[in-house]
């Protein structure tokens, strides 16, 4: 511990020393860096230790929230300012000649997450720590995380993301909690001692799960959580009879390889469903390791524990505990049960099809064959049930968790879990009418509503400082812990031109810094007094960045054609990663980037437009990029986008949402007030009835405006084809000869007149300026706190932690 300035120069040069033998003149940043992140690691110990003896001592009931992904960026800024210890930090390296800055840039993102799912994970953890409630996360230590996407040659190529190549200085190593895995094998019936029947798991092949656990610091309340990593070893008691070292070795790599293996192939799908068993086996295990420990007993673990299953991947965990207290534990079927279905809660993120988990009944079996077995025993016993109350024969077929060869994981883990969430309003509303209407008749005390939210502490009080201090010289500081009831003070600000005038320089503060860091990563000038508008978020047709795009093409050709036609000078910003196996995503970047190419060059328009392409979007470029943001698309196809996180980030930044009324657009709507967004768009029963009922035909829209004709015959003989008119084909295809799935061309006309209503506003510059301080003083809904703290009162009903404030 270092309590001021002096202390901490005094311990960072001794152990400077003590590690690498040099002094602060001598060392390399990344030596400084690594010491620096020590300290701080250490100094969260003391936090990590009282929250530990607390649980252990009052056996509190706590959340372990299960996720394939926590996209936690970096550490060691958001870990100092929680511990309050930034600024003694800061200026005791500053004193020995050290910027901060240069240290923080040595920091990796953590290669643990890729788009929303992660980050909402990664905020939830965040803010159960700064709201002082225990709750821990679990997920995989990938070695290599999602890929580091590079732009070369206008297309994405995948290459490793090599975060862990210095080192990752805010893990510790347990071995002492590490769990035996067991794929495989087969399933026998043996007598057990007590002459009842029992089943066994025999010739499986076993890895040792190791954790690596990270402190996650709650915002200067004393308590620090912990968010495990598991990371696969050989076994140091079953190794593998039938097969070679070298070849067991090369299955664990695999196991903690990558996130999201490619599943165009049957081998990586194996994969994913490997590692998806891998965390929820070596999880459970730890917790009724711990639990034994202190009661002796797992009848009451339901009443010590909450498991949250974020999204299908971790729905496993289900038939995992029941084999557990099964098969290693003596217990029935019934006291399994009863723990099972009083423990699990799941939300889900998505009513896209794709992403509602199906496996092939040959996969589980292959990979644990008696978690198949009892699935099986589950959808039975369901059916039971199902027909002791006469449910109708069809509504029992859309329940089934097993049909046409497939295990529903969604529908398991309905049928077992005490609750089931959605993640905003709209979202919600469609599971319970349309996705499981259903489960919703049978069950409708499951189901419930909780919005998302992000950490405002990361993504407004660190990444946007100077609007953070504006903010406290208003209203104070108590936002900060209390983002939900006190930003709102900020409202009548609003009105004050002094006050727009001081946020509009911050923001050209913001643009100025990523202008820098565009000309600096991309070679691109651009303008900081344009419209800087921004869709950053994974790249899928739904989120529709192609709409983006054609109507920058629009503008394009339209400028090109009439003279008299000029725009307010705009720069469009996109960060996308598509899945390696995406082809048609990736068809989009690389259109974007031709007409960024385009654009960029042509003397004439580029006066009024550039469109950027940010490589390898992450956190930490999101840092850069939100609080630097004019407008915000999210643009999704109605009822597609269950809540979406990147829209609440960009409104607590002070920029106006230009979006569909999807997702949580409706609430931001709602609590900024539509004068104060741009919405357009088909509604989500209007989408629906187009799914259900037809009606649309995307070749009448061709015929009959002349803008989407010409946008779509640019795909073969535009300057973005670079005289290849077969370069964007399957676009056009995609579009026209698939029906125009997610009603790019339907919306195209709204979506136009509400770029020109955004233009209007922007040059209106205190009105604009009153609008993004009502964004961002109504954005208190969107702070994860308030969303945590729903969770906490409807489904995990846990007490908070006995922590001394800082």
């Amino acid at each position: 511990m270092f309590d001021n300035k002096l202390d901490f120069k005094q311990t960072f040069e001794r152990r400077l020393l003590e590690k690498y033998g040099r002094s602060v003149n001598d060392a390399h940043p990344l030596e400084k860096y690594d010491i620096l992140g020590e300290m701080v690691r250490d100094y969260a110990n003391y936090d990590w230790r009282n929250t530990r003896e607390e649980l252990i001592s009052t056996g509190k009931k706590q959340l372990i929230y299960f996720s394939m992904e926590f996209l936690i960026g970096r550490l060691l800024v958001n870990n100092m300012q929680n511990l309050g210890i930034y600024q003694i930090a800061k200026d005791g390296l500053k004193e020995m000649g050290i910027d901060i800055h240069e240290l923080e840039e040595c920091e990796s993102d953590a290669g643990l997450g890729n788009g929303g799912l992660g980050r909402l994970a990664a905020c939830f953890l965040d803010s159960i720590a700064s709201t002082g409630y225990p709750g821990s996360g679990n997920t995989i230590r990938y070695e290599y995380g999602f890929f580091r996407q590079l732009i070369e040659h206008g297309r994405q190529f995948e290459l490793p993301d090599q975060w862990l190549t210095n080192g990752f200085v805010f893990e510790v190593r347990k071995p002492k909690h590490s769990v035996e895995v067991k794929f495989g094998g087969n399933v026998e019936t043996y007598l057990k001692d007590n002459g009842e029947f029992g089943m066994r798991t025999v010739n499986a092949t076993c890895v040792r799960a190791v954790p690596y656990d990270v402190a996650v610091v709650g915002y200067r309340n004393g308590v620090a959580n912990t968010l495990r990593l598991w990371s696969a070893e050989p076994s140091d008691v079953n190794l593998p009879k039938n097969t070679s070292f070298e070849e067991y070795l090369g299955q664990l790599k695999e196991l903690c390889h990558g996130l999201y293996p490619d599943d165009s192939t049957e081998h990586g799908r194996l994969l994913r469903l490997r590692q998806q068993y891998f965390l929820v086996s070596s999880g459970l295990q730890s917790i009724i390791r711990a639990h034994l420990r202190k009661f002796k007993t797992l009848n009451n673990l339901s009443e010590h524990y909450v498991i949250q299953l974020n999204d299908t991947h971790p729905i496993l965990a289900i038939p995992e505990l029941m084999r557990l207290m099964m098969d290693e534990h003596g217990y029935g079927w019934d006291e399994a049960w009863k723990q099972v279905t009083t423990l699990f809660a799941y939300t889900n993120h998505t009513i896209m099809a794709e992403a509602l988990e199906r496996w092939p009944i040959h996969f589980i079996q292959q990979i644990c064959p008696r978690c198949y077995m009892i699935i099986e025993e589950i959808n039975r016993r369901f059916n039971a049930y199902m027909n002791d109350i006469n449910v109708d024969p069809n509504k029992r077929y859309a329940m089934q968790i097993i049909k046409d060869g497939q295990v529903h994981m969604t529908n398991l883990a309905i049928v077992s879990s005490f609750s089931i969430n959605g993640v905003a309003k709209l979202h919600t509303e469609i599971l319970k009418k349309e996705t499981f209407k259903e489960f919703y008749e049978l069950f409708p005390e499951k189901f419930n509503n909780k919005t998302n939210g992000v950490t405002h502490r990361r993504w407004l009080v660190y990444a946007n400082p100077n609007l953070a201090n504006l903010i406290s010289k208003k209203i104070g500081n108590s936002w900060i812990t209390d983002m939900e009831h006190k930003i709102i003070d900020f409202k009548p600000y609003a009105e004050d031109e002094k006050v727009q005038k001081e946020f509009l320089n911050i923001k050209k503060e913001n643009k100025l810094r990523l202008k820098a860091y565009v000309k600096e990563h991309n070679g691109i000038d651009i303008d900081e007094n344009s419209i800087f508008d921004v869709q950053i978020k994974r790249l899928h047709a739904y989120k529709r960045q192609l709409m983006n795009v054609f109507h920058i093409m629009y503008l394009y050709q339209r400028m090109k054609e009439d003279k008299t036609f000029r725009i307010y000078p705009r720069t469009f910003i996109f960060g996308a990663k598509a899945a390696p196996s995406y082809y048609y995503a990736k068809e989009i970047i690389k259109l974007i980037l031709a007409v960024a190419d385009v654009v960029n060059n042509d003397e004439e328009i580029s006066k009024y437009m550039k469109v950027v392409f940010i490589e390898n979007y992450g956190v930490s470029s999101a840092e850069i990029i939100i609080p630097a943001a004019d407008v915000s698309e999210q643009i999704s196809t109605a009822s597609k986008e269950a809540s979406g996180t990147s829209n609440m980030k960009l409104m607590m930044n002070g920029a106006i949402t230009l979006g569909t009324m999807d997702g949580a657009n409706i609430e931001i709507a709602q609590f900024a007030g539509k004068e104060n967004c741009v919405t357009f768009g088909l509604t989500s029963e209007e989408v629906i009835s187009y799914y259900a009922n037809g009606g649309y035909n995307p070749w009448d829209i061709y015929n009959n405006d002349i803008r989407v004709k010409k946008i779509l015959d640019s795909l073969f003989n535009g300057p973005w084809t670079d005289g290849r008119p077969d370069r964007f084909r399957s676009i056009f295809d995609e579009i026209m000869y698939k029906n125009d799935t997610y009603f790019i061309l339907k919306d195209f006309d709204a979506y136009v007149k509400a770029q020109e209503q955004i233009e209007q506003k922007y040059n209106d510059r205190n009105n604009w300026a009153k609008s993004c301080l009502i964004n961002i003083a109504t954005s208190g809904y969107f702070s994860s706190d308030r969303t945590i703290r729903e969770y906490v009162k409807d489904i995990w009903h846990l007490d908070p932690l006995d922590t001394k404030q800082q």
